[in-house]
């Protein structure tokens, strides 16, 4: 065979123990061994992988012994920016739902997100979003307006039996875990950051085109250097957030 062939051959193989493999050990040529090794360490990759994600899965698991069988994950994007929505997602995932990658989205590379909220969005049982506006922001405080969205979120999608929730606790008659840093220790509230984030960025990409001296199609919002200058140069959009900082300030 030649080691292009071999290559071909190796790609099957998705076990370390595999029995082909002493096969392939036999042949010296330093391109054969180079690609076993190869091979052998992108299994390793995957079965790290398989092992992160079947982690991430510990707080469904522990609703899905109880006999809750729709699980939803929730999370916000948004809290934190100078102007724009506070965007909510919830989604339910099936049990054997497998998303490569799929992790808090602040550790995914922004060029890898559209990938894994269309995987999300095939996959998933059921996702819902809440958005509220830089209005109901400054009129009830960030942390009101994020629990609206939230529950916004969860009125969206078919009436799931238990709720994982990112650090917060919503007032709704379903048992409920609030989870520090969820995104990162929850599959379903990873795919919830994940449906919020590129949702979001997809908002703040569209208020770009009607200000576009702020840049929030780069910096979505937060108080960035390049956002800071454009508000001393153009001073406030009108969907910037007045009662946060330095807003209020330049507003006096």
């Amino acid at each position: 065979m030649t080691i292009k062939e071999i290559k071909e051959e190796l790609k099957k193989i998705t076990s370390l123990t595999d029995k082909r493999w002493k096969k392939f050990e036999a042949d010296e040529r330093k391109g054969v061994q180079a690609a076993i090794s190869q091979r052998k360490k992108a299994i390793i990759k995957e079965i790290k992988e398989l092992e992160r994600l079947e982690a991430m899965l510990s707080y469904e698991k522990s609703y899905w012994v109880k006999g809750y069988e729709l699980v939803a994950g929730i999370d916000e994007v948004g809290r934190g920016p100078l102007a724009g929505p506070v965007v909510a997602a919830c989604v339910i995932l099936p049990k054997d739902c497998n998303i490569t990658g799929l992790n808090d989205s602040k550790k995914i590379a922004k060029k890898k997100h559209q990938a894994l909220y269309q995987e999300i969005m095939d996959k998933a049982i059921s996702v819902g979003l809440g958005i509220r506006d830089h209005q109901v922001i400054d009129q009830i405080n960030i942390y009101e307006a994020t629990k609206l969205a939230m529950l916004d979120a969860l009125n969206s999608v078919s009436q799931p039996d238990a709720l994982l929730i990112d650090a917060m606790e919503l007032p709704v008659d379903l048992p409920q875990k609030a989870i520090i840093k969820g995104d990162a220790n929850s599959l379903s509230i990873a795919a919830a950051s994940i449906v919020a984030k590129v949702t979001r960025d997809q908002i703040m990409a569209s208020y770009a085109e009607l200000y576009p001296n702020y840049h929030f199609e780069t910096n979505a919002g937060y108080g960035t250097p390049d956002h800071l200058k454009a508000l001393s140069q153009h001073g406030i959009s009108p969907i910037h957030r007045y009662s946060f900082e330095p807003i209020k300030s330049r507003l006096k």
